[in-house]
């Protein structure tokens, strides 16, 4: 954890061993730091909702309000794994939503665990290793933001929101919320917009300002947010429509095709792959390793892509190793 939080938090610890209080001076000289750094990490536990109370005087210091103790907490093994994992993995799938609050999460937990399980889970966070890169820190959305969505969703409340596309001034928009989705290092919010007439979705990140607004609405039967998202994203404002007849059948095409890349419906002829594409070289390159027979429909250019990619797929299969 960062050395500054370490501190923060052993400042939490030397105020509980002494119910009344220390000085300014003996907590400096305790953390290592001076006493202007001391005031300022009082102020940050008071942030934090910690009772930390000032002494005035010459020898002035802090205390803890009389009474207060911060438990530990009562988890099992597994229980504090899966905690402390999750919160690993959050931020490295992107999920969380800052490094920082990340990082005074996991502090709290393990300042508050038992000694014995503290220890053990330290030594499981110290040895872990990941196969997989960390994906890229998701945009920052505003905790606020997040959280007044979601309520609106599950009250079934609509919301006014201000949204800014990049390259153009934010804009004021009323959204009946259908749901929250996570997905590719972004959040995403879907539902019925009022000004447009259509179910539309937007990130999150992009939102400025979001109001609950009176009245309630209705979410139409099956409706799922992440198929939407997904199906949305599939069939984004890119530079070419993707038409192609897969040679499978539709439970093989979909295991195989994330909905997110392109849409498939089952025809008498065969599996109707639709998507759009900003460069059809990846279109060529999926459809070939699908390891699939499959007919394009649209566009003729992406037959010109495949036939690129078949010529450099035969030269390369045609050159020999070079002999010392």
């Amino acid at each position: 954890m960062p050395q500054s939080l370490g501190r923060v938090l052993g400042l939490l610890e030397l105020l509980q061993a002494s119910p009344s209080g220390q000085t300014v001076g003996r907590l400096a000289e305790r953390l290592g730091v001076d006493e202007r750094t001391v005031r300022r990490y009082a102020t940050h536990l008071a942030d934090l909702g910690i009772p930390v109370e000032g002494r005035r005087g010459r020898y002035g210091g802090y205390a803890l309000a009389p009474g207060y103790r911060l438990p530990p907490l009562m988890f099992g093994d597994d229980e504090a794994v899966a905690v402390l994992l999750g919160l690993v993995a959050g931020r490295r799938t992107g999920l969380a939503g800052t490094a920082a609050a990340t990082e005074t999460a996991l502090a709290k937990i393990r300042r508050v665990l038992p000694a014995a399980l503290r220890a053990r889970t330290d030594a499981l966070l110290s040895t872990l290793d990941f196969a997989a890169a960390p994906r890229p820190a998701v945009p920052d959305t505003a905790t606020g933001t997040l959280l007044t969505l979601a309520g609106a969703a599950s009250a079934h409340r609509p919301v006014a929101i201000t949204y800014a596309k990049p390259g153009a001034p934010p804009a004021r928009r009323r959204l009946d919320p259908y749901g929250l989705v996570f997905h590719g290092g972004k959040w995403f919010v879907t539902g019925h917009d009022h000004g447009r007439g259509a179910v539309r979705r937007f990130r999150l990140d992009r939102i400025g300002e979001a109001e609950v607004l009176d009245g309630t609405f209705e979410v139409p039967a099956g409706f799922d947010p992440g198929a939407d998202v997904a199906a949305g994203l599939a069939s984004g404002a890119w530079r070419h429509e993707v038409s192609v007849l897969l040679h499978t059948d539709l439970d093989t095409a979909r295991r195989r095709i994330p909905p997110t890349v392109a849409t498939v419906t089952g025809t008498p002829a065969g599996v109707r792959l639709t998507a759009r594409a900003e460069r059809l070289d990846g279109m060529a390159q999926m459809l070939a390793g699908l390891g699939w027979d499959f007919t394009v429909e649209s566009p003729d250019a992406l037959r010109a892509e495949l036939t690129a990619l078949a010529d450099r797929l035969r030269a390369a299969a045609g050159r020999r190793p070079s002999r010392p």
